[in-house]
């Protein structure tokens, strides 16, 4: 395989270890950690041009280029990572990890219990997304980096960039909000909700002690991503990419029970796939820490009251389409930027593709994003 002119190629992910117990918002320590995390780019001399990628429910620390010359897909957000790309490696030291409770390298539900020996599983500690922050912050220590040029995010991702604007405000200049919210919306609750008794309610779960009975709560976990993924899609994204096509089968009479539609076949192949990729204990715990999150609880509700303690400037940027995300919920952030009087760029990008736009190469989206991220680069 040769890469593209504009991948970073092939990259290892490498691993920080931490033996310094991480106090956690719900009371408890985790008493030591790992994080796997990749780099992107060189770090100048002044240390000033590190860029933060935190990743949203189902992401991990692959976020650009290939593991080796066999891999036929980059990282999940290869089109924006990359040189010449928005997040430009000719100009940016990147910095993507796998967060904690994670499922792909770093400390989580799947690893041993060092007070036990036996997998975490539902033991795992609660978590929030200010604890995901808390451990960002060692990690950069341990990079040497005091201040990233910017800590951008999508979804989940984008509410941790937002939290490290408040609890780091002397540690980023910018903040990049993409398709996120300050707080969910009763509607995300229940979808996270259905989605987890799914996983729940599979007798493979053995109340989250399945790696120990050496079973996999796959159907759970597969139904899970489906209701998820449906959420994730806009009508219209669903209806240009399979209308109601077939798959198998007629709709003529007495043939019924023998049609399959494609979109019926896509979500099954794509809960199948994530069923074997990820921990059902993790997207428990990542969901539930996706539902707690509230940017302005601790400051009596008052967005305007919570963002007066950031320093950075924002970019917020929301999808037509995304009925997940909604415009709205963006325009709450960017209402609440302005009447803190921070500095704050919002863009609403017409897209068809839903929630997912914001991992798709949408022009006018790319086209935000880079001029955005060049005024980053150039500053001094």
């Amino acid at each position: 395989m040769n890469s593209p002119a504009d991948s970073v190629g092939i990259v290892t992910p490498q691993v920080a270890r931490f033996g310094q117990p991480l106090t956690l918002a719900c009371g408890r320590e985790l008493p030591e950690y790992e994080l796997v995390y990749e780099t992107y780019g060189e770090l100048n001399a002044q240390r000033s041009n590190a860029v933060l990628i935190c990743h949203a429910l189902s992401g991990h620390h692959h976020a650009a280029g290939y593991h080796s010359e066999e891999d036929k897909r980059p990282g999940w957000w290869d089109e924006c990572i990359g040189p010449g790309k928005p997040i430009d490696t000719n100009r940016f030291f990147v910095v993507s990890l796998n967060n904690i409770g994670g499922c792909h390298g770093s400390t989580g539900p799947s690893s041993t219990n060092p007070e036990t020996g036996r997998p975490w599983g539902p033991d795992f500690p609660p978590l929030r997304a200010r604890d995901w922050v808390h451990s960002q912050a060692r990690l950069a220590d341990y990079l040497g980096i005091e201040c990233w040029a910017a800590v951008i995010g999508g979804s989940l991702g984008g509410m941790q960039a937002m939290r490290w604007s408040l609890e780091y405000p002397d540690r980023l200049r910018h903040c990049i909000v993409i398709a996120a919210a300050m707080k969910l919306t009763a509607q995300n609750l229940a979808f996270n909700e259905v989605a987890r008794q799914a996983i729940l309610s599979d007798p493979d779960f053995a109340e989250g002690y399945y790696q120990e009975r050496d079973t996999l709560p796959a159907q759970g976990l597969a139904l899970a991503r489906m209701v998820g993924h449906i959420t994730y899609l806009s009508d219209d994204a669903m209806a240009n990419k399979f209308g109601r096509d077939l798959r198998s089968g007629t709709l003529e009479q007495g043939d019924e029970g023998q049609v399959e539609f494609q979109v019926q076949s896509y979500l099954r192949y794509q809960g199948s796939q994530f069923s074997g990729s990820f921990d059902a204990n993790t997207y428990i715990l990542m969901t539930r820490a996706l539902d707690y999150f509230d940017l302005a609880r601790e400051y009596d509700n008052d967005p305007v009251a919570a963002f007066s303690h950031a320093r950075c400037s924002f970019l917020v940027i929301s999808f037509t389409t995304d009925w997940r995300f909604s415009p709205e919920r963006s325009r709450e952030i960017v209402d609440a930027l302005i009447a803190a009087d921070r500095p704050v760029t919002y863009a609403d990008i017409a897209a068809d593709e839903g929630h997912d736009a914001f991992l798709l190469p949408i022009p006018r989206y790319l086209d935000v994003f880079h001029a955005y991220m060049k005024r980053v680069g150039e500053e001094p």
